[in-house]
């Protein structure tokens, strides 16, 4: 099972995102567990997935996240500005993968 977390401020403008990607992945008979939370939580979740994505709003805290998740071998990655206006969950779960497979 492939493990993914988006990050934003809150959790809260990712989640809709979320259940693009989730659907997206059911679409393509893919075994994911994809969820989204506020960087209030993510040291304490980080530990429990392959690859954290970060929305537009905390995407200037990727070095401080991207430390902290070091420690756990997990690539903190910003979701592209368009995918995310778009809501293509298709696009940013390609790109979630793609950070997993190149991080094996």
């Amino acid at each position: 099972m492939k493990k993914i977390m988006l990050c934003c401020s809150a959790g809260m403008s990712t989640s809709l995102l979320v259940k693009k990607m989730v659907a997206e992945a059911d679409a393509r008979g893919l075994d994911v567990e994809i969820k989204a939370f506020g960087v209030a939580e993510f040291e304490q979740e980080v530990g429990n997935y392959q690859v954290v994505l970060l929305g537009p709003q905390v995407k200037y805290m990727q070095k401080t996240l991207q430390n902290q998740a070091s420690t756990y071998g997990i690539q903190v990655e910003p979701i592209n500005m368009m995918d995310y206006g778009m809501q293509n969950g298709a696009a940013v779960l390609d790109f979630a993968l793609s950070l997993i497979e190149k991080n094996k």
